[in-house]
């Protein structure tokens, strides 16, 4: 019997998953880009699908709006900083709690120094932030996805520190944790100062040690 003749080979199907993340890949870092470049108000979803090289259809089957797509994307920026420090066998989001609780902060607040002195991460930052001043929503989104996770990490370390008897058992964590990570953050933003490790390494001292004579 004779054989049906074989006909070309097939091409492999198109690998979806692997295309829809390089999609989402390029507009992550084509909204961070243009956030910084002309800020939040002049980044529009049709320039980021522009930059990034796809339909804004795609942007939309995706994300509700372009504060998605920058919230997201920012989001995204910091979990690939951590997953670049992270130690085996640790959490990335987690602190260190090696049981010395000044040089487990003084070690992500040197990190922290490194982020908010990166380009990637001050531009967008900076431009998310001065939009959440202004736009409500964009604030709220911004403090309950991005701030109030980050403080709650420090939370649960102070706990920690407390359990330990490191911490006075009647400190509130989350006011506690304001008297280094605040002043950082109002230096950085407003440009009073230089932000270093030397200066966080001091902030952490006067938190945990105070000022009056010993």
């Amino acid at each position: 019997m004779a054989q049906t003749p074989a006909g070309p080979p097939r091409k492999p199907a198109p690998d979806t998953a692997r295309r829809s993340e390089k999609s989402r890949r390029a507009i992550y870092d084509a909204a961070l880009a243009l956030v910084g470049e002309v800020g939040y108000a002049r980044t529009t979803i049709e320039g980021i699908a522009a930059r990034a090289g796809v339909g804004k259809q795609t942007i939309y089957r995706w994300w509700g709006s372009k504060g998605d797509v920058l919230l997201e994307a920012f989001l995204d920026l910091g979990d690939q900083a951590a997953d670049r420090t992270a130690q085996p066998g640790r959490d990335p989001h987690a602190l260190p709690d090696t049981g010395d609780l000044a040089a487990d902060l003084k070690l992500v607040l040197r990190a922290t120094v490194d982020e908010l002195l990166d380009p990637r991460f001050e531009v967008p930052s900076r431009a998310l932030a001065a939009e959440g001043l202004v736009n409500e929503q964009i604030g709220k989104e911004f403090v309950a996805k991005l701030l109030e996770p980050s403080l709650q990490l420090y939370v649960d370390r102070l706990r920690s520190a407390q359990r330990a008897g490191a911490v006075r058992p009647d400190v509130e964590p989350r006011i506690a944790l304001e008297l280094f990570v605040s002043p950082l953050a109002q230096r950085w933003l407003q440009r009073t100062a230089p932000i270093s490790y030397a200066y966080v390494d001091t902030l952490v001292d006067y938190a945990l040690y105070g000022i009056a004579p010993r």
